[in-house]
């Protein structure tokens, strides 16, 4: 997938010369925690969101730093957090340097620059201009949508298992002496693991695999150390 797939096109946003008082009151209405501000030709100006909002004068959450500390700073540092937290406009609080995409970015590109810069949305861009925005929440839908997709036609229990099979000896997690039988899409995994983390991996992989309807775990764990042999908590839940 890619932005211009999952991207929202309806886009709320805010000038650089909106009040804060009047943003903040448009991320309450429409539940949102954060806006993009843009030019009336729609030209990408920035970004202003909750956490622009938490070090301000008049709830008394301002930047609070000693004399001293300022002849390290700088004066030009300690203007701009006054405008920053004094400041009336959105201009005056927002990103300036927002993280943005073009259409045709790749939807792991997006999800790594939320991960590495720490943000809940991405603007898209053509040249200057926004053309939409792609927040957690449309990933969120992406992923959902996966489940509407069309069956796979080869997707029987002969294809199933041997797709297993290939995907888990790829691994290097992979149980000892693994063995997995499928009967009506139904899939059970035998073998051994030495690390309880191998079995939820082991777990996944199945359920990730056109055609499964579900997965019974019938792997046994071992300690590498003692030998010591326990079976999967599902067939021991059935036999008691």
């Amino acid at each position: 997938m890619r932005a211009h797939q999952i991207m929202t096109k309806h886009i709320i946003a805010v000038s650089p010369h909106t009040k804060i008082l009047d943003a903040a009151n448009i991320m309450l209405r429409c539940h949102l925690s954060g806006l993009p501000v843009m030019d009336e030709d729609g030209t990408l100006r920035g970004m202003v969101s909750e956490g622009d909002f938490l070090e301000r004068a008049e709830i008394g959450t301002g930047h609070k730093r000693s004399a001293w500390l300022e002849l390290f700073t700088g004066v030009g540092r300690a203007a701009t957090d006054f405008v920053h937290e004094r400041g009336r406009k959105v201009e005056d609080v927002m990103t300036t340097t927002p993280i943005t995409v073009d259409e045709q970015a790749p939807l792991d590109e997006i999800v790594h620059l939320m991960h590495k810069h720490g943000v809940k949305r991405v603007p898209v861009v053509k040249g200057k201009t926004m053309v939409g925005i792609v927040t957690r929440a449309d990933i969120l839908q992406a992923v959902a949508s996966l489940a509407r997709e069309v069956p796979d036609p080869t997707a029987d229990d002969s294809h199933i298992r041997e797709r297993i099979l290939r995907e888990i000896n790829a691994t290097g997690w992979r149980p000892a002496g693994f063995q997995v039988w499928v009967r009506n899409g139904a899939v059970h995994l035998h073998g051994l693991i030495f690390d309880e983390r191998a079995r939820q991996a082991a777990i996944v992989l199945a359920e990730n695999t056109s055609g499964v309807r579900e997965v019974r775990d019938h792997l046994c764990f071992v300690d590498g150390y003692s030998g010591y042999y326990v079976e999967s908590p599902e067939d021991i839940k059935a036999a008691g």
